[in-house]
Protein backbone atom coordinates (compact mmCIF):
# COMPACT_ATOMS: atom_id res chain seq x y z
CA UNK A 1 0.00 0.00 0.00
CA UNK A 2 1.04 3.90 -0.24
CA UNK A 3 0.37 6.31 2.53
CA UNK A 4 -0.28 10.03 2.50
CA UNK A 5 3.57 10.78 2.25
CA UNK A 6 4.17 8.72 -0.56
CA UNK A 7 5.59 5.69 0.94
CA UNK A 8 4.78 2.43 -0.45
CA UNK A 9 5.38 -0.65 1.70
CA UNK A 10 4.78 -4.40 0.28
CA UNK A 11 2.11 -6.86 2.28
CA UNK A 12 3.42 -9.45 4.53
CA UNK A 13 4.18 -12.86 2.71
CA UNK A 14 5.06 -11.26 -0.93
CA UNK A 15 8.94 -11.31 -0.78
CA UNK A 16 11.39 -8.85 0.29
CA UNK A 17 10.04 -5.45 0.91
CA UNK A 18 10.24 -2.33 -0.64
CA UNK A 19 10.41 1.19 0.64
CA UNK A 20 9.81 4.08 -1.29
CA UNK A 21 11.01 7.36 0.31
CA UNK A 22 9.43 10.63 -1.00
CA UNK A 23 11.37 13.69 -1.53
CA UNK A 24 10.27 17.07 -0.73
CA UNK A 25 10.33 19.31 -3.93
CA UNK A 26 13.08 21.30 -4.08
CA UNK A 27 15.45 19.27 -1.86
CA UNK A 28 19.39 18.35 -3.78
CA UNK A 29 19.43 14.88 -5.62
CA UNK A 30 23.11 14.35 -4.02
CA UNK A 31 24.74 15.55 -0.98
CA UNK A 32 27.31 17.49 -1.24
CA UNK A 33 30.68 15.58 -1.59
CA UNK A 34 32.89 18.02 -1.23
CA UNK A 35 35.31 18.61 1.79
CA UNK A 36 36.56 22.20 2.32
CA UNK A 37 38.35 21.57 4.89
CA UNK A 38 40.52 19.08 3.15
CA UNK A 39 41.07 21.03 0.21
CA UNK A 40 42.20 24.02 2.57
CA UNK A 41 44.77 21.92 3.96
CA UNK A 42 46.11 20.66 1.02
CA UNK A 43 46.31 24.08 -0.11
CA UNK A 44 48.00 25.22 2.78
CA UNK A 45 50.81 22.37 2.21
CA UNK A 46 51.17 22.91 -1.42
CA UNK A 47 52.29 26.08 -0.82
CA UNK A 48 54.20 25.47 2.45
CA UNK A 49 56.35 22.33 0.50
CA UNK A 50 56.99 24.38 -2.60
CA UNK A 51 57.96 27.72 -0.14
CA UNK A 52 60.44 25.44 1.55
CA UNK A 53 61.73 24.08 -2.04
CA UNK A 54 62.23 27.28 -3.07
CA UNK A 55 64.17 28.32 0.04
CA UNK A 56 66.35 25.21 -0.83
CA UNK A 57 67.10 26.32 -3.98
CA UNK A 58 68.32 29.44 -2.99
CA UNK A 59 70.25 28.26 -0.18
CA UNK A 60 72.01 26.05 -3.10
CA UNK A 61 72.26 28.64 -5.36
CA UNK A 62 74.23 31.27 -3.39
CA UNK A 63 76.50 28.62 -1.95
CA UNK A 64 77.68 28.30 -5.52
CA UNK A 65 78.33 31.86 -5.78
CA UNK A 66 81.98 32.45 -4.95
CA UNK A 67 83.39 35.86 -5.07
CA UNK A 68 87.18 34.93 -4.15
CA UNK A 69 87.74 32.56 -6.98
CA UNK A 70 87.09 34.02 -11.05
CA UNK A 71 85.82 31.67 -12.77
CA UNK A 72 84.22 29.57 -10.45
CA UNK A 73 80.73 31.50 -9.92
CA UNK A 74 77.76 30.35 -12.79
CA UNK A 75 77.21 33.71 -15.13
CA UNK A 76 73.69 35.31 -14.80
CA UNK A 77 72.37 33.36 -17.51
CA UNK A 78 72.91 29.84 -15.82
CA UNK A 79 71.65 31.31 -12.61
CA UNK A 80 68.48 32.64 -14.37
CA UNK A 81 68.01 29.29 -16.06
CA UNK A 82 68.34 26.84 -12.98
CA UNK A 83 66.87 29.26 -10.46
CA UNK A 84 63.49 29.29 -12.75
CA UNK A 85 63.99 25.18 -13.70
CA UNK A 86 63.96 24.92 -9.93
CA UNK A 87 61.03 27.20 -9.21
CA UNK A 88 58.62 25.14 -11.75
CA UNK A 89 60.07 21.95 -10.16
CA UNK A 90 59.45 23.03 -6.15
CA UNK A 91 55.88 24.05 -7.08
CA UNK A 92 54.70 21.42 -8.96
CA UNK A 93 56.12 18.96 -6.13
CA UNK A 94 54.20 21.62 -3.76
CA UNK A 95 50.84 20.70 -5.56
CA UNK A 96 51.46 16.99 -6.23
CA UNK A 97 51.72 16.76 -2.24
CA UNK A 98 48.91 19.17 -1.72
CA UNK A 99 46.26 17.08 -3.94
CA UNK A 100 47.36 13.97 -2.24
CA UNK A 101 46.42 15.41 1.41
CA UNK A 102 43.46 16.88 -0.37
CA UNK A 103 42.47 13.36 -1.84
CA UNK A 104 43.09 11.56 1.41
CA UNK A 105 41.29 13.82 4.09
CA UNK A 106 38.47 14.51 1.59
CA UNK A 107 37.64 10.47 2.60
CA UNK A 108 36.20 10.14 -0.82
CA UNK A 109 36.42 6.56 -3.11
CA UNK A 110 34.99 8.12 -5.84
CA UNK A 111 37.79 9.16 -8.51
CA UNK A 112 36.25 12.07 -9.90
CA UNK A 113 36.00 13.28 -6.51
CA UNK A 114 39.22 13.22 -6.09
CA UNK A 115 40.41 14.85 -9.07
CA UNK A 116 38.20 17.57 -8.20
CA UNK A 117 39.51 17.86 -4.77
CA UNK A 118 42.89 17.76 -6.61
CA UNK A 119 41.75 20.85 -8.73
CA UNK A 120 40.67 22.89 -6.01
CA UNK A 121 44.08 22.07 -4.41
CA UNK A 122 45.72 23.99 -7.27
CA UNK A 123 43.42 26.75 -7.63
CA UNK A 124 43.35 27.40 -3.83
CA UNK A 125 47.04 27.33 -3.74
CA UNK A 126 47.48 29.31 -6.37
CA UNK A 127 45.35 32.09 -5.17
CA UNK A 128 46.65 32.05 -1.58
CA UNK A 129 50.60 32.37 -4.01
CA UNK A 130 48.85 35.54 -5.49
CA UNK A 131 48.31 36.93 -2.66
CA UNK A 132 51.31 36.29 -0.54
CA UNK A 133 53.12 37.71 -4.02
CA UNK A 134 51.05 40.65 -3.74
CA UNK A 135 51.86 41.31 -0.35
CA UNK A 136 55.55 41.08 -0.51
CA UNK A 137 55.81 42.99 -3.74
CA UNK A 138 53.48 45.89 -1.93
CA UNK A 139 55.95 45.62 1.25
CA UNK A 140 59.28 46.24 -0.92
CA UNK A 141 57.63 49.13 -3.28
CA UNK A 142 56.96 51.11 0.06
CA UNK A 143 60.24 50.42 1.35
CA UNK A 144 61.57 51.51 -2.14
CA UNK A 145 59.81 54.67 -2.25
CA UNK A 146 60.07 56.09 1.46
CA UNK A 147 63.64 55.01 0.95
CA UNK A 148 64.00 57.53 -2.75
CA UNK A 149 61.92 60.17 -0.83
CA UNK A 150 64.44 60.41 1.96
CA UNK A 151 67.30 60.50 -0.57
CA UNK A 152 65.43 63.03 -2.79
CA UNK A 153 64.61 64.84 0.12
CA UNK A 154 68.07 64.78 1.32
CA UNK A 155 69.66 65.89 -2.03
CA UNK A 156 66.79 68.65 -2.98
CA UNK A 157 67.84 70.15 0.82
CA UNK A 158 71.93 69.77 0.21
CA UNK A 159 71.04 71.24 -3.04
CA UNK A 160 68.84 74.15 -1.19
CA UNK A 161 71.44 75.07 0.86
CA UNK A 162 74.49 74.56 -1.92
CA UNK A 163 72.54 76.98 -3.97
CA UNK A 164 72.17 79.48 -1.17
CA UNK A 165 75.80 79.46 -0.33
CA UNK A 166 76.61 80.02 -4.31
CA UNK A 167 74.18 82.63 -4.31
CA UNK A 168 75.80 84.28 -1.56
CA UNK A 169 79.23 83.77 -2.29
CA UNK A 170 78.51 85.32 -5.93
CA UNK A 171 76.56 88.19 -4.73
CA UNK A 172 79.55 89.07 -2.76
CA UNK A 173 82.12 88.67 -5.38
CA UNK A 174 80.42 90.62 -7.69
CA UNK A 175 78.47 92.60 -5.79
CA UNK A 176 74.92 91.75 -7.49
CA UNK A 177 71.85 91.38 -6.20
CA UNK A 178 70.02 88.47 -7.49
CA UNK A 179 67.11 91.56 -7.92
CA UNK A 180 69.37 92.55 -10.90
CA UNK A 181 70.06 89.07 -12.35
CA UNK A 182 65.99 88.62 -13.10
CA UNK A 183 65.65 92.73 -14.18
CA UNK A 184 68.64 91.52 -16.85
CA UNK A 185 66.62 88.44 -17.77
CA UNK A 186 63.48 90.67 -18.12
CA UNK A 187 64.84 93.28 -20.01
CA UNK A 188 66.32 90.59 -22.49
CA UNK A 189 62.78 89.48 -22.93
CA UNK A 190 61.43 92.32 -23.27
CA UNK A 191 63.65 92.89 -26.07
CA UNK A 192 61.93 90.15 -28.38
CA UNK A 193 60.42 91.83 -31.48
CA UNK A 194 62.80 94.59 -32.03
CA UNK A 195 65.31 94.92 -34.69
CA UNK A 196 67.98 92.36 -34.14
CA UNK A 197 70.97 94.62 -34.94
CA UNK A 198 69.82 96.80 -32.12
CA UNK A 199 69.32 94.21 -29.96
CA UNK A 200 72.32 92.65 -27.19
CA UNK A 201 73.21 89.53 -27.36
CA UNK A 202 70.83 88.22 -24.18
CA UNK A 203 67.69 89.22 -25.71
CA UNK A 204 68.90 88.16 -29.07
CA UNK A 205 69.60 84.74 -27.54
CA UNK A 206 66.09 85.08 -25.37
CA UNK A 207 64.25 85.17 -28.95
CA UNK A 208 66.44 82.72 -30.38
CA UNK A 209 65.57 80.38 -27.45
CA UNK A 210 61.66 81.18 -27.87
CA UNK A 211 61.50 80.35 -31.10
CA UNK A 212 63.60 77.35 -31.15
CA UNK A 213 61.54 75.98 -28.36
CA UNK A 214 58.34 76.89 -30.02
CA UNK A 215 59.62 74.56 -33.07
CA UNK A 216 60.90 71.85 -30.78
CA UNK A 217 57.24 71.49 -29.01
CA UNK A 218 54.96 72.70 -31.99
CA UNK A 219 54.04 69.71 -34.40
CA UNK A 220 54.53 70.58 -37.95
CA UNK A 221 56.87 73.29 -39.68
CA UNK A 222 57.84 75.88 -38.66
CA UNK A 223 55.76 79.37 -39.95
CA UNK A 224 57.96 81.65 -42.57
CA UNK A 225 57.91 84.38 -40.46
CA UNK A 226 58.98 83.20 -38.14
CA UNK A 227 62.15 81.21 -40.12
CA UNK A 228 62.34 84.66 -40.94
CA UNK A 229 62.60 86.08 -37.81
CA UNK A 230 65.09 83.28 -36.72
CA UNK A 231 67.40 84.21 -39.84
CA UNK A 232 67.99 87.51 -38.94
CA UNK A 233 68.24 86.75 -35.66
CA UNK A 234 71.35 84.53 -35.72
CA UNK A 235 72.99 86.12 -38.24
CA UNK A 236 72.45 89.48 -35.95
CA UNK A 237 74.13 87.19 -33.26
CA UNK A 238 76.82 85.79 -34.90
CA UNK A 239 77.71 88.31 -37.94
CA UNK A 240 77.35 86.44 -40.57
CA UNK A 241 75.13 86.66 -43.99
CA UNK A 242 71.33 85.48 -43.87
CA UNK A 243 72.23 83.12 -46.39
CA UNK A 244 74.82 81.25 -44.30
CA UNK A 245 72.67 81.90 -41.15
CA UNK A 246 69.60 79.51 -43.21
CA UNK A 247 71.80 76.89 -44.00
CA UNK A 248 73.08 76.77 -40.04
CA UNK A 249 69.54 76.57 -39.10
CA UNK A 250 68.97 73.39 -41.99
CA UNK A 251 71.75 71.58 -40.54
CA UNK A 252 70.50 71.89 -37.14
CA UNK A 253 66.78 71.01 -38.18
CA UNK A 254 68.68 68.13 -39.40
CA UNK A 255 70.47 66.66 -36.80
CA UNK A 256 67.46 67.33 -34.82
CA UNK A 257 65.32 65.40 -36.76
CA UNK A 258 67.97 62.45 -36.85
CA UNK A 259 68.09 62.63 -33.76
CA UNK A 260 64.37 62.80 -32.92
CA UNK A 261 63.83 59.72 -35.95
CA UNK A 262 66.63 57.60 -33.43
CA UNK A 263 64.89 58.26 -30.58
CA UNK A 264 61.84 56.96 -31.82
CA UNK A 265 63.30 53.98 -33.81
CA UNK A 266 64.72 52.97 -30.16
CA UNK A 267 61.39 53.71 -28.73
CA UNK A 268 59.79 51.43 -31.05
CA UNK A 269 62.28 48.52 -30.80
CA UNK A 270 61.86 49.03 -27.21
CA UNK A 271 58.36 48.50 -27.10
CA UNK A 272 58.43 45.53 -29.67
CA UNK A 273 60.59 43.56 -27.07
CA UNK A 274 58.89 44.15 -24.20
CA UNK A 275 55.57 43.22 -25.87
CA UNK A 276 57.48 39.87 -27.38
CA UNK A 277 58.90 39.24 -23.65
CA UNK A 278 55.30 39.79 -22.70
CA UNK A 279 53.93 36.88 -24.56
CA UNK A 280 56.43 34.73 -23.88
CA UNK A 281 56.52 35.22 -20.01
CA UNK A 282 52.76 34.56 -20.42
CA UNK A 283 53.09 31.32 -22.36
CA UNK A 284 55.49 30.32 -19.97
CA UNK A 285 53.22 31.05 -16.94
CA UNK A 286 50.29 29.41 -18.66
CA UNK A 287 51.86 26.35 -19.35
CA UNK A 288 53.79 26.15 -15.44
CA UNK A 289 49.64 26.36 -14.31
CA UNK A 290 49.15 23.91 -16.83
CA UNK A 291 51.88 21.71 -15.25
CA UNK A 292 50.44 22.67 -12.05
CA UNK A 293 46.92 21.33 -12.75
CA UNK A 294 48.36 18.18 -13.87
CA UNK A 295 50.45 17.55 -10.94
CA UNK A 296 47.26 18.61 -7.98
CA UNK A 297 45.45 15.96 -10.39
CA UNK A 298 48.51 13.08 -10.50
CA UNK A 299 48.48 13.98 -6.43
CA UNK A 300 44.70 13.54 -5.65
CA UNK A 301 44.66 9.94 -7.86
CA UNK A 302 47.17 8.98 -5.77
CA UNK A 303 45.72 10.12 -2.34
CA UNK A 304 41.90 8.81 -3.25
CA UNK A 305 40.73 5.69 -1.36
CA UNK A 306 40.53 2.14 -2.72
CA UNK A 307 36.99 0.82 -2.11
CA UNK A 308 38.11 -2.92 -2.33
CA UNK A 309 40.77 -2.43 -0.11
CA UNK A 310 39.47 -0.70 2.59
CA UNK A 311 36.93 -3.52 2.68
CA UNK A 312 39.29 -6.13 2.74
CA UNK A 313 40.82 -4.74 5.38
CA UNK A 314 37.92 -4.59 7.35
CA UNK A 315 37.14 -8.08 6.45
CA UNK A 316 40.21 -9.23 7.51
CA UNK A 317 40.10 -7.25 10.73
CA UNK A 318 36.37 -8.84 11.31
CA UNK A 319 37.84 -12.24 10.80
CA UNK A 320 40.85 -11.94 12.97
CA UNK A 321 38.23 -10.88 15.79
Amino acid sequence: MQNRFGAGTSAAGMGTATTEVAVPEGAPALPSRISWGAVFAGGIVAVTVGMMLNVLGLAVGISTVDATMPGETPSAASFGIGAGIWLLVANLIGLLVGGYVAARLSGTADDTDGLLHGLSVWAIAYLISAVLLGNIIAGTASTAVQGVSSVLGGAARGAGAAVGQTAQAVAGQTNLDPQQIVERAQAALRGTGGDPAQMTSEQRNAEIAQILMREATTPGPLPQDQRDRLVQLVAAEYGISPEEAQTRIQQVERQVAAATGQVEQTAREAADAAATGTAVAAYWIFAAMLLGAAAAVVGARIGTRNVRWVIARRQATASAT
